[in-house]
Order: C-alpha cells, then structure tokens, then sequence
C-alpha cells in the first residue's frame, strides 16, 4: 500500500535519517552528521504548525512502526507577481527520497502526488524542484518540465 500521509513532528529523527539517504545517493558527504540535530529541531517546529508554509508527505515502512519509507517535501514561497506568476506564490519540492531497498514501488510517486494536491488545495500554481537524474522520469510523468533558467548560490 503507498498511502501517504502528512509528516508530524514525531517523523522529524526519520525524516533526517531519509535526507541522509538522499545526500548519499546524489554525493558521499562521509561522518558529518552534525547538521542533523538542527535539522530535526527545525523539523519537529515546522511541522507541528499545520497552516505552514512546509509540509511533508511520508508513506510508512511496511511492517516497521515508526519507520519511514519514502517522503517530499515542499516549502510555499512568497514572492512579487510578475508574467505567469501574477500571485508571486510559488512552491519548491525537495527531499523527496525512498530507502534504497524499497525503491521502484510507487512510494515516492505517493508522497510528491499527495504534496501537489497539498499545493492545489492552496491556490499554488507555480511548483519549482531541482531533479535527479533517477529522480527525472517520475516528475516528467507528474507533468515538470526542465526550465531554461540559470541558477546560482551564494554562500556566507
């Protein structure tokens, strides 16, 4: 069964340990795991307020209460409107990530589907994520589309 559910912040120690998952897959970061308390502090925080702008979708490890699967993330973001945006709110998916031995299951394709109603059922219209290449077919068939756009960071 991939029924997802919306993360609460019991989920939080999970959901760090899946995120370690996805840094692994996508790149090695090796020991440091000293990110990981904050992460979850801020985790159990957001979570706990229902009418956030961050929502989780979690589908459970069959047969191991407490456990996680798979899980999406996504975050609204309130910008100025412009041309195809005149709202300026848009969302962003990340974290979205299934333990390896679990994969090719549809629980991934569960958790990103139940955020993208979790985005319609506020009025987003504009939903922005950065693929991998695994991640890539499956957000393809849930209608993304690569964008022209560059993108840059800056780090203090």
């Amino acid at each position: 069964m991939n029924d997802a559910r919306r993360a609460v912040p019991e989920d939080a120690g999970e959901l760090v340990r899946l995120r370690q998952v996805m840094f692994d897959s996508l790149r090695p970061t090796g020991p440091d795991t000293g990110w990981q308390p904050a992460a979850a502090g801020t985790l159990r925080a957001r979570l706990a307020d229902p009418d956030g702008t961050l929502a989780v979708f979690v589908v459970d490890r069959p047969g191991r209460p407490g456990r996680l699967a798979a899980c999406a993330a996504g975050t609204v973001e309130y910008r100025l409107g412009g041309p195809g945006n005149p709202s300026g709110v848009s969302g962003h998916v990340f974290n979205v990530v299934t333990d390896p031995e679990l994969r090719r299951r549809g629980h991934s394709r569960a958790c990103v589907e139940a955020l993208l109603d979790w985005y319609r059922a506020r009025g987003v219209r504009k939903i922005d994520l950065h693929a991998s290449r695994e991640g890539e077919p499956l957000y393809a068939s849930l209608g993304f589309v690569r964008t022209p756009d560059p993108s840059m960071r800056l780090i203090f």
